[in-house]
């Protein structure tokens, strides 16, 4: 059993000296603000603190509270968080904004059972919020902190299935005084020591007590199960110029993927092409379609996506599609995701 106050006790006087200054970071001595917290750790589910930066700051400077943030319009808010991607995550920040003024007179609750009836709080997210805005006795277990505890304690049992051992190793290690600061340092050590590739063993707090290194297993781990290929999928989008070379954009439904953003139509995606004739019958009007050359394509998490993009001109008549004619110059004001900002850009430049 390794000695756990001298684990933690290292582990503090490391951070201590090298701790990360982050925006969201409240500084030696002062109290964190819990909206801050909360705001910063949804942003970073699955997107590194580089991309985030620019993101908090904006959010930040347009809603400085959890109050500002719930009567916010839900289109601004997914036009701010454009390209972060994820975007359930921005349709969950402004629900549980609301709900924390509806629910809680606009203070976040501070023990984790409550955190996680909110929307868009899982184990995680409750547990960091309660250790480090309100010091509550909790183990957040991210990334960072499995791959630390993988090497730590050296579990060669593969991720995902390790995660429930990762997590016990975490929560025997979280101490009752300063557990934010322990939660950040965890953090702060797989992002800057423990790294995926290279880790920076001679530097770390941990390097006589780490399992993994005294076994020479420290680049192995945490091993991963292996991962079948994404599947592909393909579709036709429409690129349909109307009135002064206004485009035609559609709103993508409130749930589901790219929920509530805007897009180019298209056809459904499917494993493959859709028949030209199908294509056309799916089309926003029934006008002379242009095959431009080239593909777009993007990757999501589930499946990989291949685009043609096909140009129009409405002439006369209505869309028989529901949507918005949007000049180009206006773009910016609505949300897009960073696939339909390949293919505008895609339309627009070749």
């Amino acid at each position: 059993m390794k000695d756990i106050e001298a684990l933690q006790a290292s582990l503090l006087h490391w951070y201590d000296r090298h701790r990360r200054r982050l925006p969201w970071r409240a500084l030696p001595g002062e109290a964190a603000d819990p909206y801050r917290v909360w705001l910063s750790e949804i942003m970073l589910q699955q997107t590194t603190v580089t991309a985030v930066m620019p993101y908090y700051t904006d959010f930040l400077a347009r809603w400085p509270s959890v109050e500002a943030l719930a009567a916010a319009a839900l289109d601004d808010v997914l036009t701010v968080w454009s390209g972060l991607g994820y975007y359930a995550r921005a349709r969950n920040l402004h629900a549980c904004a609301k709900a924390v003024m509806a629910e809680h007179g606009g203070r976040f609750p501070d023990d984790e059972a409550a955190l996680r009836k909110l929307p868009g709080i899982g184990r995680y997210t409750a547990a960091a919020i309660a250790a480090i805005a309100f010091g509550k006795h909790a183990a957040p277990v991210d990334g960072n902190i499995e791959r630390v505890m993988a090497r730590l304690h050296a579990v060669e049992a593969p991720l995902p299935g390790a995660k429930k051992i990762l997590a016990a190793h975490a929560a025997a290690l979280a101490p009752a005084a300063r557990a934010g600061d322990h939660a950040q340092a965890l953090m702060d050590l797989g992002a800057t020591i423990c790294t995926p590739k290279a880790p920076k063993c001679l530097l770390c707090p941990w390097t006589e007590a780490c399992a993994a290194r005294a076994a020479g297993l420290e680049t192995l781990l945490p091993r991963k199960a292996e991962k079948g290929e994404k599947p592909l999928k393909r579709g036709v989008a429409f690129w349909l110029e109307g009135p002064g070379g206004a485009v035609l954009f559609r709103k993508r439904p409130e749930t589901g993927l790219l929920g509530g953003l805007w897009e180019i139509p298209s056809t459904a995606w499917e494993a493959e092409w859709p028949e030209e004739t199908s294509a056309r019958r799916t089309a926003p009007m029934p006008v002379r379609w242009k095959k431009l050359p080239g593909l777009v394509r993007h990757s999501f998490t589930h499946f990989d996506l291949e685009l043609e993009l096909w140009r129009g001109t409405a002439l006369g008549g209505e869309p028989r599609i529901e949507g918005r004619w949007i000049n180009l110059s206006r773009i910016a004001e609505i949300a897009l995701s960073n696939l339909m900002k390949k293919v505008v850009a895609h339309a627009t430049h070749g």
